[in-house]
């Protein structure tokens, strides 16, 4: 058990440095001196949720998507792009504000329905999620997939997933927060098959191993993450990477912990990853402990921390 007590041991001084804080061109998220709600969530267990402050460069990069959008309002591109970099600095109810202004001059275009489904999850939000997801998975129906473009660009500056791929991905992560095995199971299962992306299959694979082991079904756990390697060339999901040779057997638990300068999502997804593993390998008393050292870091709007909080 030393290597989880070693975890354990991570996992709490990643906490002590990631304590909860409170924190127009696009401004930044909302302070409390201002009248209404200052805070841009309520968690599953009843703790209002502050968007960090964002740097004065994605502050700027926010204000010149704005400002594209003022000046042409209509074009599709330019409410996406406004709508994403609002979110990217915090101010997520904006933000959906913003996709839903859209969707009343185009309530079917599914670009606009998968972003306002992605921060419907991100506010707790799922049925609604859920509700903008399943509309564009049907308006997708025998249409060609396509790349999305990332609003932050990985290192190689090479788009990883797809809209097809995304709207699926989403979606199944909106079922599983509800606990609703069975829908997330059929949606990451399309996910999955949307691209053969190193990227896209570690984090669907991920996902789809979580969901058999919960449900039972372990044979076809295994076989979601037998053709995943340690040479496969991720560019973007390192930690899904490694949860999923963890889960292969490939890596040990000492192995996967995660590196403190690592970013909030990619910590709480390891962190994840190990909870879940504990959970349905019989340490439940574990596993709530790992959810509840979670719960004191900052990264909220993380899907891991998400999926934590409502376990």
């Amino acid at each position: 058990m030393k290597p989880l007590f070693f975890f354990l041991a991570t996992i709490c001084c990643m906490a002590c440095n990631n304590s909860k804080k409170e924190n127009d061109l696009v401004s930044p998220p909302k302070q409390a001196m201002i009248s209404g709600p200052s805070y841009e969530a309520i968690s599953l267990l009843g703790d209002t949720l502050y968007a960090s402050s964002p740097s004065a460069e994605l502050l700027e990069q926010a204000n010149e998507k704005k400002e594209a959008y003022l000046q042409n309002p209509d074009a599709i591109d330019n409410i996406i792009w406004h709508g994403r970099f609002t979110a990217y600095t915090g101010n997520y109810n904006e933000a959906i504000a913003i996709y839903s202004k859209g969707l009343e001059k185009y309530p079917n275009e599914t670009r606009l329905l998968r972003h306002r489904g992605h921060r419907y999850i991100t506010l707790r939000k799922f049925d609604k999620a859920i509700a903008d997801l399943e509309k564009a998975a049907k308006l997708i129906e025998g249409t060609k997939d396509k790349v999305e473009p990332d609003g932050m660009p990985n290192d190689k500056n090479i788009p990883v997933s797809t809209l097809h791929g995304n709207i699926y991905y989403h979606l199944g992560l909106a079922y599983y927060l509800k606990h609703d095995l069975e829908n997330a199971l059929g949606a990451f299962k399309k996910a999955l098959n949307t691209s053969n992306n190193p990227d896209n299959v570690v984090s669907t694979s991920h996902w789809l191993y979580m969901i058999h082991r919960r449900m039972g079904n372990e044979r076809a756990a295994e076989a979601v993450v037998a053709p995943i390697t340690d040479t496969m060339e991720v560019i973007e999901n390192e930690a899904y990477h490694r949860a999923c040779l963890f889960y292969k057997g490939v890596l040990e638990l000492n192995e996967i912990n995660n590196d403190p300068k690592a970013p909030g999502a990619s910590r709480s997804a390891l962190s994840y990853a190990v909870g879940n593993w504990l959970y349905y390998t019989g340490n439940a008393a574990q596993a709530e402990k790992v959810f509840e050292i979670m719960m004191e870091q900052d990264d909220w709007a993380s899907f891991g921390y998400i999926a934590a909080e409502s376990d």
